[in-house]
């Protein structure tokens, strides 16, 4: 396989899964803002704010007017901001037609609904009731994705590179999501009484993650700070976590570079090495200095990603 057509691979997985957590942002947000318990969190200045500041665009004048369907647009259907929905799904199809051999019809056709789908949207239908049928549209044909990808293609080292790229950026997107929340529940404390550690946030936070059913399964309670994180950070059992997609990445780069000899140099190394560091964490070691942790993981995945670039896909 072609450098190049491999990192297409990887690049597409990213794309795909990048898509979907930011329109599930967009759709979790919007809507949780509508029954939360204080009025800061149902202020629609707040709410978009919050999309913004996850997308990399945060707001930095306090006193700026924010319009309610100008935000909406820029992140789901503005060809011209970098960060948009339609961009990510116009970026993971050109990716698609790159590789276009190395991957199945079926996962093809599928990319090629969603590009058709997204980008023949009416804006103004998007932005004046159609966000929630955009959005829970975008985040289905994101699994059907996954599905094809799981489905149709042979369990080599076409779907590991996929599956790199998708893990990578799942636990990219959860930590800007946390990062978002984490923001959102130091504004919020205090608005009604209600302490940081028991935000409203944290609730919409694993919403955002899809992760809210399994987290109350789990721990039996409602969610507070030191759950939450634990849950989406730590727990090697929750599918969003990040410890669950340093798993995967892991063990996908395995796939291609089987080789047990001892190389500090390599990626499979340095996935293991961030892995096992935050194996053996304590949540109340990250609670510490949350703003620190997440700096310190996005530093390190953007490594793994850097490194994987050079090792795998460099041409």
């Amino acid at each position: 396989m072609l450098a190049r057509v491999a990192n297409n691979l990887f690049w597409m997985g990213r794309y795909i899964e990048r898509s979907e957590h930011i329109a599930r942002y967009l759709n979790v947000n919007y809507f949780s803002s509508l029954d939360a318990p204080n009025a800061l969190s149902q202020d629609r200045q707040f709410v978009l704010r919050s999309m913004l500041f996850m997308v990399g665009n945060p707001v930095e004048q306090v006193e700026e007017t924010l319009e309610e369907q100008k935000v909406l647009y820029s992140i789901g259907l503005d060809p011209n901001f970098p960060s948009s929905i339609l961009n990510n799904v116009k970026q993971a199809r050109e990716n698609a037609n790159s590789a276009r051999d190395l991957i199945s019809t079926e996962l093809y056709e599928a990319i090629n609904k969603f590009y058709h789908f997204v980008l023949k949207y009416d804006p103004g239908l998007f932005m004046k009731s159609g966000l929630h049928d955009f959005t829970m549209n975008v985040a289905e044909m994101t699994s059907v994705l996954r599905g094809k990808i799981r489905g149709t293609l042979l369990h080599d080292s076409v779907y590991a590179i996929i599956m790199m790229g998708v893990n990578i950026e799942r636990a990219t997107q959860i930590i800007r999501i946390i990062n978002t929340k984490y923001n959102d529940a130091l504004n919020a404390q205090g608005s009604y009484g209600d302490k940081f550690s028991n935000s409203f946030e944290w609730t919409t936070l694993l919403k955002c993650a899809e992760s809210y059913d399994m987290m109350r399964r789990f721990y039996k309670k409602t969610p507070t700070s030191i759950s939450t994180l634990e849950f989406l950070i730590l727990n090697p059992n929750c599918p969003r976590s990040i410890m669950n997609s340093l798993n995967q990445v892991y063990n996908h780069v395995k796939i291609l570079d089987p080789s047990r000899a001892y190389n500090k140099n390599t990626t499979a190394f340095l996935v293991g090495k961030v892995r096992a560091e935050y194996e053996y964490k304590f949540i109340e070691e990250i609670e510490k200095d949350i703003q620190a942790f997440i700096e310190q993981i996005l530093n390190s995945l953007r490594e793994i990603s850097q490194k994987m670039e050079k090792e795998f896909f460099n041409y």
